[in-house]
């Protein structure tokens, strides 16, 4: 069974120098209330693996939102990432060369973290090739096979993975709602400690076997997200 924790508690297993996967998709499906912990923590030198960097506003009003708190904190050395274009800190950053940004394909960016999560070595696509992407250091280099061209890629793993869920039952098991579910299950797979926020936190078998889309044997702790005040 999951251990509970509060926000504070979750956000205090991420130390400096650490990598961090965080599900959510603009902020959409971020573990908003670790982010926010985590944002006041101090930890730094982060390697953050996400889909984006988020952008400076958000629904909940705040300044900045879900993982953008992090950037423009400046708690994150490195940024795996597939898209940048709505967080200008992200550009600032880079140009002072304080930010190391990685962009990778999002197709190639999610079946990178699927191999990690699988124990595969690699995986091969043609996206990139032929683009500046073949220069990105998770690329090893490129194979021929029945005439066709593929870049090999590296599988990514982190030491943490932050998720957010809609349900949560107390045994960790997660029901994702609407597109919120985005890199969150795929993420739960690829990282040593799994930390899932829940909107929602049910009692033990709530929620039902054929609807559980990542299964509590995956979570190491759950926090009460936004719905719970």
């Amino acid at each position: 069974m999951a251990k509970i924790v509060s926000a504070r508690e979750a956000a205090s297993l991420i130390s400096d120098g650490m990598t961090v996967m965080f599900g959510g998709f603009m902020g959409c499906g971020n573990a908003h209330k670790v982010i926010g912990a985590l944002a006041k923590s101090g930890v730094k030198d982060i390697t953050m693996i996400c889909n984006d960097a988020s952008m400076p506003d958000g629904p909940d009003g705040d300044e900045y939102y879900g993982v953008a708190k992090l950037i423009y904190g400046r708690q994150v050395k490195k940024l795996i990432t597939s898209h940048v274009g709505l967080n200008p800190e992200v550009a600032v950053q880079m140009n002072e060369g304080f930010l190391d940004v990685q962009l990778v394909p999002q197709g190639s960016l999610i079946e990178m973290i699927r191999a990690g999560g699988m124990g595969l070595g690699a995986i091969l696509t043609p996206t990139g090739l032929g683009t500046i992407i073949e220069e990105n250091e998770y690329v090893h280099g490129r194979i021929e096979i029945d005439g066709k061209t593929f870049l090999i890629k590296k599988p990514l793993r982190a030491d943490v993975s932050v998720i957010g869920g809609y349900l949560a039952d107390k045994y960790g098991n997660i029901w994702y709602k609407g597109s919120s579910r985005n890199f969150n299950q795929v993420m739960a797979l690829a990282a040593d400690i799994v930390i899932a926020e829940a909107d929602n936190l049910l009692q033990d078998g709530a929620i039902e076997p054929e609807n559980v889309m990542t299964p509590g044997i995956l979570v190491d702790y759950i926090t009460e997200g936004v719905a719970n005040g």
